[in-house]
């Protein structure tokens, strides 16, 4: 069994960056496209590295760590409480975690010479959170953003764009159906959620709890390769 860890740069810091994170190796010398890809909460940039891995080696794949430390090699985005009312977020620190990546991919585009409209932000749980956050508020940053087994944030309404910014962008929705952490519903409610914002998207449900499947995986990376054939 091949070490996925193994695909992956050694952490960059720089003052050049917002935030650290790790490439996908080997870096493509043009890039056609750039994914930036953000762990959950408690987790690390290296949870996605075979995620990293199946994606076309022409794109630079990007995965930065959470602002936050929790404990040795435990990173997150937000505090987050799971409560019986659902989960209860420290909303300041989900914000600054916003607007901290939406810097982060502009650096990135500037520093590597790769436009928005051949960008696209995902992440697993709170980090697919967060993609939808920069994307519904940033939209003239990225091209797409996916949600794999996350949600999207009742507080982000105040910082959502204007539909016909909206329109431009592509989400991916992939969530499990026995999800224990972040119930089916939340999946349901962005697919309502993107509906009304006339987010062009694709929703799709797989028997799981919470966690990335290979059959996911596979959904998103051919989800990725269209967005990469329409642009």
């Amino acid at each position: 069994m091949s070490n996925f860890q193994d695909t992956l740069s050694p952490l960059q810091q720089s003052a050049a960056f917002e935030l650290a994170f790790r490439i996908r190796l080997p870096q493509p010398t043009q890039p056609k496209a750039c994914v930036v890809l953000l762990h959950g909460v408690g987790g690390s940039e290296l949870n996605l590295a075979d995620l990293a891995a199946a994606i076309d080696p022409d794109t630079l794949v990007l995965l930065p760590r959470g602002r936050l430390g929790f404990a040795p090699g435990q990173f997150g985005w937000f505090r987050v409480a799971f409560t019986a009312n659902g989960p209860s977020i420290v909303a300041s620190e989900a914000e600054d975690s916003r607007l901290a990546l939406i810097r982060f991919v502009e650096q990135v585009q500037a520093t590597f010479g790769i436009a928005p409209q051949h960008t696209v932000i995902a992440g697993f749980s709170q980090g697919g959170i967060l993609s939808a956050s920069v994307a519904l508020s940033a939209p003239e940053r990225v091209a797409g953003f996916g949600v794999l087994s996350g949600r999207i944030l009742p507080e982000l309404e105040p910082h959502l764009a204007d539909k016909a910014a909206l329109a431009k962008l592509r989400g991916f929705v992939g969530h499990g159906e026995y999800d224990s952490k972040l119930p089916v519903m939340w999946a349901q409610r962005s697919d309502q959620l993107l509906d009304g914002l006339g987010v062009p998207h694709v929703t799709r449900l797989y028997p799981i709890d919470h966690a990335i499947s290979a059959a996911m995986q596979a959904d998103f990376v051919a989800w990725l390769h269209s967005l990469a054939t329409m642009n």
